[in-house]
């Protein structure tokens, strides 16, 4: 994502102007002209290392700021005031210019919704497009109130998904260390001391001190070899047939899988609710939707059920094709479509499936926590007999 700055003209005639976060310049005059703005130049802005350091504002900062800045219009603060307040009290200096920002553009007549999407690193298109709902229907503060819970479960479910993969991958970690610093250190010293024995050595050994011989001496091989790896799986995944391949993969990995698949769900089901009961369009909810699920193959489903709006159809049909879908939340979701309470199904299945995550990780944690111990007592218990069965020839013609 690049930076640019741009100039654009009103349907009034008046020149503004601007920062946007995008892929490339087109993205941004297509954002550009769906604010009915007239794009007069768009270019890469020069990086500015002193106002982008230490800016990134996290979750827990966003939340505050909306929390607060609903509770400040309910009271009956006018918009401007209350970004002022805003800005003076936020510690961050790379939020508060961003808010100060807003607070600009507001004040030249722009909404604030136009205002916010000018700083996509802060404010997402989620939050910017529920913001322009709540301005349209005059319910900003209700719709600021249901942003700052909206964000907090769902970084909560992502904390709770971040949680149950920190675990194995820790763990693996150590037990890589573990090998490497054998092979490294402890190998070694026997297979001097063998040699000097002079005795025949049994295959296991062999097996494993060749595998410390190739390390120490090709060690700067297999860290390229890994890094390549690692590399070449970012770029494959970062191709459009790439990733969903890749998380269609991921999908099916058992236990693991399940737990991916519930998460998604969850996300999917409490974005859709959120920005259908503030008043988002369906169509534009769904794009939003499918951008913010977090994996591909999901991504594509509810793309097809956007297509199927959009041609007249339900959103639940192509959900129950994709077969990523439970067919309990493709019927919950028909009934909200048949019912007129979409958003309020879609609640309840978020709600659901969050409770659904918290035992999926508790699953997978039950089933991977014996699978590496016996995986580490195999490599590592496997190593120690290796080197130990030489001694026991040994103490036997010493005898």
């Amino acid at each position: 994502m690049t930076e640019y700055v741009w100039r654009a003209r009103t349907v009034s005639g008046d020149v503004q102007t601007g920062e946007l976060e995008a892929e490339s310049e087109g993205a941004v005059i297509g954002q550009l002209r769906r604010s009915r703005l007239v794009p007069l130049s768009v270019k890469p802005k020069p990086r500015d290392i002193s106002f982008s350091f230490g800016e990134r504002v996290g979750i827990k900062d966003l939340v505050i700021f909306t929390r607060q800045f609903a509770t400040m219009i309910n009271a009956g603060l006018p918009l401007v005031q209350s970004l002022d307040i805003l800005g003076q009290q936020t510690e961050k200096k790379g939020f508060a210019g961003r808010v100060k920002q807003v607070l600009n553009d507001v004040e030249s007549g722009n909404t604030l919704a136009d205002s916010m999407r000018r700083h996509p690193k802060v404010f997402s298109e989620l939050f910017v497009n529920m913001v322009a709902a709540g301005e349209a229907g005059g319910i900003l503060d209700v719709i600021l109130l249901r942003l700052a819970e909206y964000m907090e479960k769902a970084e909560k479910l992502r904390r709770k998904v971040k949680g149950a993969m920190f675990y194995p991958a820790t763990v693996m970690g150590f037990a890589a260390m573990a090998i490497a610093v054998l092979l490294i250190f402890v190998i070694p010293t026997f297979a001097g001391f063998f040699i000097g024995a002079g005795v025949a050595l049994p295959l296991p050994t062999r097996i494993v001190i060749g595998a410390s011989q190739f390390l120490l001496g090709w060690w700067w091989a297999v860290g390229l070899a890994l890094g390549g790896l690692f590399y070449g799986i970012k770029k494959w995944k970062a191709t459009p047939a790439g990733g969903v391949t890749f998380d269609r993969i991921l999908l099916g990995v058992p236990v693991l899988g399940n737990v991916v698949r519930k998460s998604s769900i969850a996300r999917f089901a409490r974005t859709l609710g959120t920005l259908t009961a503030s008043g988002v369009p369906i169509l534009e909810g769904l794009e939003i939707t499918a951008r913010t699920s977090g994996n591909k193959v999901v991504e594509n489903a509810i793309l097809e059920s956007r297509v199927s709006i959009a041609g007249g159809d339900t959103i639940s049909e192509p959900l129950r094709k994709s077969e990523v879908f439970p067919p309990m939340v493709v019927q919950m979701i028909n009934v909200g479509e048949q019912t007129g309470g979409l958003d309020e199904m879609l609640n309840k299945v978020a709600d659901f499936y969050d409770s659904e995550v918290d035992s999926a990780v508790d699953a997978m944690t039950s089933v991977i926590e014996p699978i590496m111990i016996v995986f580490l007592g195999v490599v590592v218990g496997g190593m120690v007999v290796a080197m130990y069965l030489p001694i026991f020839d040994i103490i036997k013609t010493v005898e």
